[in-house]
């Protein structure tokens, strides 16, 4: 029988700390895990696959998600684009790392359309921090720079494409309605955020 874990109505990132918490106390052959939001869904799945797990489905009835995850074979070790947000290292650099965390997608308080603007700007100008510009991270009203009809998407593309990793907070895509047009970036959790910030050696706040 398969270990369950009924994470309905668990806020991030508490469905993937519950399944850190099983995994780091015992080694099931098959287990599952209930959700009720996409973020979660994609989360608990990235967390297991990164931990040796294998998804074998993901499925949706009515408003829940349930992953059914077993061990992996050999074969089936996690691919670099599915391990953890915080574990994954797309420059593979020894500089020093930096992290932007980005809370609005304003820059500056007065005027919006001026903050929109300057926060184009800011992200334009961060391909001169050169190799040591490690990750972004958008949480809160900065998740909107990441869709498709934002001012600053190209600049995210162009950043990406370059390296950085990026990071769209996924209760602030549920939040605001944002998850089917997020554009850039990996869907995240609160438990990678906050690993990033640790294993960052400089952290950029705006």
């Amino acid at each position: 029988m398969p270990i369950v874990l009924n994470c309905e109505n668990e806020p991030c990132p508490n469905p993937v700390l519950r399944c850190k918490r099983l995994l780091d106390e015992q080694t099931p052959e098959n287990m599952e895990v209930i959700v009720d939001n996409e973020a979660s869904m994609d989360n608990v799945s990235r967390y297991l696959i990164s931990k040796g797990m294998r998804v074998d489905d993901t499925r949706k009835d009515g408003k829940l998600w349930t992953i059914k995850a077993s061990q992996a074979d050999s074969a089936d070790a996690p691919r670099a684009e599915q391990v953890s947000s915080a574990q994954k290292d797309p420059k593979q650099v020894s500089a020093a790392k930096i992290l932007v965390f980005l809370t609005s997608d304003t820059l500056g308080q007065g005027d919006d359309m001026l903050g929109s603007r300057l926060m184009g700007n800011f992200l334009n100008t961060l391909p001169e921090l050169g190799d040591t510009l490690w990750r972004i991270i958008m949480v809160n009203g900065a998740v909107k720079l990441a869709t498709a009809t934002n001012p600053a998407i190209d600049a995210l593309r162009k950043l990406e494409a370059g390296g950085v990793s990026i990071l769209v907070c996924g209760t602030c895509l549920e939040f605001f309605k944002l998850m089917d047009q997020k554009e850039v970036g990996q869907v995240t959790n609160m438990l990678d955020v906050v690993t990033s910030q640790q294993l960052a050696d400089k952290v950029i706040t705006l």
